[in-house]
């Protein structure tokens, strides 16, 4: 019977869990805005870990934005003193390599959700009128 979660899986919820607050905390980098860490896919052989992180905004944010471009090339070069931070609160003896990547999911998912909209109609799953319910005698009976 295999296992719900691999140990893979365990050292990438424990990766991401620390990176969230060692970026939070540790890196002073005003290049570096506000950082979310949404995802950490750890290679079988523990070589390379892939971060996924998305910055706050006001506007929309893709991949070829300046400020992403500069957040992660800010986010690449500190992964040597995150991996030796991240190492030594996990006490990990094989520490991957970290490589950081803009995560896209939230602009999909935010297109995706704009395009069903407009398909359905921008309508509420039930439509209640207050003043229909106290005019309607059968519900008021």
């Amino acid at each position: 019977m295999p296992r719900e979660f691999s140990r893979i899986d365990r050292i990438g919820d424990q990766m991401q869990r620390e990176l969230a607050q060692l970026i939070q905390r540790e890196v002073k980098d005003p290049r570096v805005g506000m950082v979310t860490v949404n995802a950490v896919k750890v290679s079988r052989d523990l070589g390379y870990a892939d971060i996924y992180v998305s910055l706050l905004s006001t506007e929309e944010l893709t991949e070829e934005s300046p400020e992403v471009k500069e957040s992660i090339s800010v986010l690449n070069k500190a992964s040597g003193f995150l991996r030796g931070q991240v190492g030594r609160a996990m006490k990990l003896r094989v520490v991957p390599q970290l490589r950081f990547h803009f995560d896209t999911l939230q602009g999909y998912s935010r297109k995706m959700d704009s395009l069903i909209r407009e398909a359905v109609g921008d309508k509420p799953a039930v439509d209640r009128n207050e003043d229909d319910d106290q005019d309607d005698p059968e519900r008021n009976a």
